[in-house]
């Protein structure tokens, strides 16, 4: 039985890091991006963005105007740079640190998937984006002699 465990952990060591990052690169970018075309309408705003701004999305720290601006364009913006892998782990740090807005301001009893979302973005913060990204193409060409 021992060696049977043995074998089965073994299979899953297996699975390469790259294949974690790539799936959580994309489950968490998708999550953002969808929320983020739900927020225009062609290259703009849609009026009730803003309503849900100042009305629902409380950011006490910013005006719900500029909250809906920067909120948009960053759930537009930062998947894309995780989904290609640029800057993965600046913006992973970004989309955390809406992940913690959102909880903590606008949702807290939605805790389980917020931290579903949190354990993927800190993932790609300590792992980076994997051999599959520009990061990596980048890293590699640039700084070959770290």
């Amino acid at each position: 039985m021992i060696e049977l465990i043995k074998r089965v952990v073994r299979l899953y060591e297996k699975i390469p890091l790259d294949v974690v990052a790539i799936a959580a690169r994309f489950a968490v970018g998708l999550v953002f991006f969808k929320s983020g075309l739900t927020k225009i309408d062609g290259f703009s705003i849609k009026p009730s963005t803003f309503f849900l701004f100042e009305n629902e999305y409380s950011v006490p720290f910013m005006p719900p105007v500029m909250s809906a601006y920067v909120g948009t364009l960053s759930e537009l913006i930062l998947p894309v740079l995780l989904w290609i892998g640029l800057g993965t782990r600046i913006s992973a740090t970004m989309l955390l640190g809406m992940t913690a807005v959102i909880q903590i301001f606008n949702y807290p009893n939605a805790y389980s998937i917020h931290a579903l979302w949190a354990v993927s973005l800190l993932y790609l913060m300590v792992k980076g984006p994997g051999v599959l990204s520009v990061d990596h193409f980048l890293r590699k060409k640039f700084m070959s002699g770290d």
